[in-house]
């Protein structure tokens, strides 16, 4: 009995002990199952995608640790927590904003600070954009089209949306912090677009109503050039905006304003009316200056001479600035004594500075006249002191027209031979009929105007005038001899001596009516006729053959009478005339 007994109670010692680490095991795994379920619980709490703050734990080579909570520790890689120069500027125990990102393989837990800080950012612009509320950025740089900014992503604003008016330096917002509003996002596509425009013109409508306030006739005020036309300067005074009048910006002549001012420049003008209800200002700029003209004459009296810039050139002359405001022009005729100006740019540049004669000052119109070329003596008046008139020179064909020859006899000063000063017998079509370029010709000085600036030279003038001679040689009612040497219409012309002829009108050619000369007699015949007159000044001789006809008698003669009559006639003439000389005088007189 005492076997069993003992054997029942080992036995049950046995049951009790067995119990007994079934239980023990069933605590643990109950721990375990607990500290599962708590992990996971952790886990639930941090969702991927989510931004949670962390706790900075620890700081290793290549990644910094991260507690996330429920003592869950995560990794973010060390790149995206240094600056720009390499350093790291977090400490162990600072909290940060992190991005529950993923696991690697080896189910570590990855974090992002970047992905928390731009995943923060577009919230912002949603909010932003959504809300028309102010989003602040940095410009980073000038891009085409625009400017790129930082705010916290890289987003675009248009160069049309960084002002109310346009902006032609962009480059000076580079590295400015300003404020922007968020036109449009596209998320997906990484894409913001900002507008800085409404802001400006919120703040200028602002400035507007103070400006309003304090514009009064008479002030001094800046703006910017907005728009620049013909007429006149538009200028923005900050919401505000003035016309700046052609005829307000200078005391002097102004052409083209935009050949003076640029769209942008800054500019200072006086207000000269204000009109509040229709925010109408006029202003001036020609007024924060004395007007020149006021005391023009007393400045720039007649005679006097003056240093000036060349500011315009045209084809009739050159504009002179003697200050600002007053100009004054040098007519093309008064530039240079004897040197020939096709176009005064050929001479002078704009900017270039000369010494002025002042001719003529007229308050009224504004209008100064001046002269170059009496800055110098006047070699007109040299010349004609040097060349009296009958003085006998010589000089060098420069150029020949169809009126005359231009013969060189000083550097830059040609005389003149006219045409009708070339022979005192023969009729000259042309001189080039005569003369050459470069030939030397010796003439007569006829006559030196001063005035005129005219260098008259004569050729015939060398030898006499031998129609002081044919006047007393060929009186009226002489008889001479010569050839016919051209038909016209009214008559036939005769050389009596080399280069002297006398026209026979065709109403003197027979007391027969004639319908045309060339009817009678041809080119070359020999004629004998009657000296009418002769006027040695015109150079006309006039001649009549028909009164050397025989008179017509009552009985009409045969055609054989008439024709023997005529030879008689001719055969007398022909002794009575034989001594006469033949020359040939001009044609068409």
């Amino acid at each position: 009995m005492v076997n069993n007994n003992n054997s029942n109670l080992t036995n049950e010692k046995g049951v009790n002990a067995d119990s007994s680490t079934k239980n023990q095991s069933s605590q643990v795994k109950e721990e375990e199952m607990d500290f599962k379920e708590l992990y996971e619980q952790s886990l639930q709490q941090i969702q991927y995608g989510d931004i949670t703050t962390g706790k900075v734990v620890q700081i290793k080579d290549d990644r910094v640790m991260v507690d996330v909570g429920w003592k869950t520790e995560g990794f973010i890689p060390i790149d995206e927590l240094k600056d720009a120069q390499g350093n790291i500027n977090i400490s162990v125990g600072d909290e940060i904003d992190v991005f529950v990102d993923k696991r690697d393989s080896e189910g570590n837990l990855i974090l992002s600070r970047d992905k928390a800080s731009k995943v923060k950012i577009w919230d912002e612009i949603k909010s932003a954009c959504e809300n028309d509320t102010l989003i602040e950025g940095v410009v980073i740089e000038k891009i085409k089209g625009g400017l790129s900014v930082d705010i916290g992503i890289v987003a675009f604003l248009p160069g049309s949306q960084v002002d109310v008016r346009p902006i032609k330096d962009l480059d000076k917002f580079v590295g400015q912090t300003l404020d922007f509003k968020v036109l449009k996002y596209d998320r997906k596509r990484n894409n913001v677009v900002l507008s800085r425009r409404a802001i400006v013109a919120s703040e200028r409508e602002a400035e507007k109503k103070d400006i309003l306030k304090s514009i009064q006739e008479g002030n001094t005020v800046e703006g910017i050039i907005k728009n620049i036309t013909d007429y006149g300067i538009f200028i923005d005074l900050g919401g505000v905006d003035g016309l700046l009048h052609v005829t307000d910006i200078s005391w002097g002549r102004i052409a083209k304003p935009s050949e003076n001012f640029q769209k942008g420049d800054k500019i200072t003008t006086k207000v000269l009316s204000f009109d509040s209800e229709k925010e109408r200002v006029s202003l001036g700029l020609k007024q924060l200056t004395d007007n020149p003209w006021e005391r023009i004459t007393d400045k720039y009296p007649v005679g006097s001479i003056v240093k000036g810039k060349v500011v315009n050139l045209t084809d009739y002359g050159v504009f002179v600035e003697m200050e600002p405001g007053v100009e004054g022009l040098v007519h093309i005729s008064e530039m240079y004594w004897t040197r020939e100006i096709k176009h005064p740019s050929k001479v002078l540049n704009v900017g270039e500075e000369i010494e002025v004669m002042i001719l003529e000052v007229n308050p009224q119109t504004k209008r100064v006249s001046l002269s170059l070329k009496q800055t110098t003596p006047n070699p007109w008046e040299k010349l004609k002191e040097k060349y009296p008139v009958g003085t006998v020179v010589k000089g060098i064909v420069r150029n020949i027209t169809n009126f005359g020859v231009f013969v060189g006899i000083e550097e830059k000063i040609d005389g003149l031979i006219h045409v009708s000063d070339i022979s005192w017998k023969h009729r000259v079509n042309h001189p080039s009929e005569y003369f050459k370029k470069g030939q030397e010709v010796e003439a007569v000085v006829l006559n030196v105007d001063v005035e005129n600036e005219k260098f008259s030279l004569g050729i015939k003038q060398i030898e006499k005038n031998p129609w002081d001679e044919l006047s007393q040689k060929y009186v009226p009612g002489s008889v001479v001899t010569g050839k016919i040497k051209n038909f016209t219409d009214f008559g036939i012309f005769m050389e009596i001596e080399e280069g002297i002829e006398g026209l026979v009108h065709i109403s003197e050619i027979s007391q027969k009516r004639v319908k045309t000369s060339s009817e009678l007699y041809s080119v070359g015949d020999t004629v004998s006729a009657v000296v009418k007159s002769i006027d040695p000044k015109s150079k006309k001789i006039r001649l009549s053959i028909k009164e050397l006809e025989a008179p017509v008698s009552a009985p009409t003669p045969t055609s054989n009478q008439y024709i023997n009559n005529t030879e008689n006639v001719g055969s007398n003439l022909s002794h009575a005339l034989a001594d006469v000389k033949i020359e040939s005088q001009p044609k068409g007189e």
